[in-house]
């Protein structure tokens, strides 16, 4: 067993640990800022390796529905244990936010995606798309709504989804596997390498913002957040949403790969993103930035025993 445990944190956690180290490292002694390399991901590595995996991908219309139900199922059973906890440990309004912020929101895409692809290869890759392209729509409207109801736009959250490039690519891919037609090999091979550096780029990303959280934790130390909120966060994020997203995926008859997928996505720490929201809407920013810290901490032990047991 142990073993088998250390196999897997060679195997799978040491790749993805270098470029986070190197964006940490770059960071912490460069000052790098993340925003050009954020830009480049969201804007251009982000639509290719979408649309490249989703053009080749081999998924069906059941896997496309199943792995809607199980996201929206999840979404809002995790919100309503938020919503429960919060009223049980008299939560103030920002930390209700906060707590709904960190129990609903994964790092699917910069710390998930190379993690599946790594873990499960390229079927498994395939597999994550639908949820992951699911979740960047979902944190762009309902993430919003989350994080302060009383700034909700409607109007403003139907139109930030049409900035997303992913979106658009998703809807080229889709039409050309509908129409049958295929790209020139030229231009399909170009998609393929930007899709192919979207994994060290958003590691590397990742690394850097976790100095940045690190940081930020650290200078609101005099207006740290209550015990409370924190430990539900915490339990909330590497325990309950694990176990339910367990429940519902064998409710559900979800089973092979795309379990193990969806299962390892659902579990994931919480969206480094967040804490965005949090900031801009008052959502208790010092509680999920100290969640996103220590899950993301967490699920370097947690993360390789459910992959083990996947297996």
């Amino acid at each position: 067993m142990l073993l088998q445990l250390l196999s897997t944190l060679y195997q799978v956690f040491l790749p993805i640990s270098l470029p986070v180290v190197g964006g940490l490292l770059l960071r912490r002694f460069r000052g790098m800022d993340t925003r050009p390399l954020a830009l480049l991901s969201l804007y251009i590595l982000t639509p290719s390796i979408v649309f490249n995996t989703l053009l080749h991908a081999e998924i069906s219309w059941q896997d496309v529905s199943s792995t809607i139900s199980f996201s929206l199922l999840t979404l809002v059973l995790l919100w309503l244990i938020a919503v429960l906890v919060s009223r049980m440990l008299r939560l103030n309004p920002q930390e209700k936010a906060g707590l709904t912020l960190i129990s609903t929101f994964t790092n699917s895409v910069n710390y998930g995606l190379p993690l599946v692809l790594l873990a499960f290869g390229q079927l498994g890759l395939d597999k994550a798309s639908v949820y992951v392209i699911g979740q960047m729509v979902i944190v762009n409207t309902v993430g919003v709504f989350f994080a302060a109801r009383s700034h909700f736009s409607v109007r403003q959250a139907f139109t930030s989804i049409f900035r997303l490039p992913a979106v658009y690519a998703t809807v080229i891919a889709v039409l050309l596997r509908l129409s049958g037609l295929a790209l020139p090999a030229t231009l399909d091979q170009g998609f393929a390498m930007l899709a192919a550096a979207y994994s060290p780029v958003a590691l590397a990303v990742l690394g850097a913002q976790m100095i940045n959280v690190s940081s930020r934790d650290e200078e609101t130390a005099a207006h740290r957040p209550s015990r409370r909120a924190f430990w539900a966060g915490i339990m909330i994020r590497l325990a309950a949403a694990p176990l339910l997203s367990w429940l519902l995926l064998t409710l559900l008859g979800i089973e092979g790969i795309l379990f193990h997928v969806l299962l390892i996505l659902t579990s994931m720490p919480t969206a480094v993103n967040a804490v965005i929201l949090a900031e801009q809407f008052g959502a208790a920013p010092q509680l999920v930035s100290r969640c996103i810290l220590w899950t993301t901490l967490a699920s370097v032990v947690m993360l390789p025993v459910l992959i083990l047991w996947l297996q």
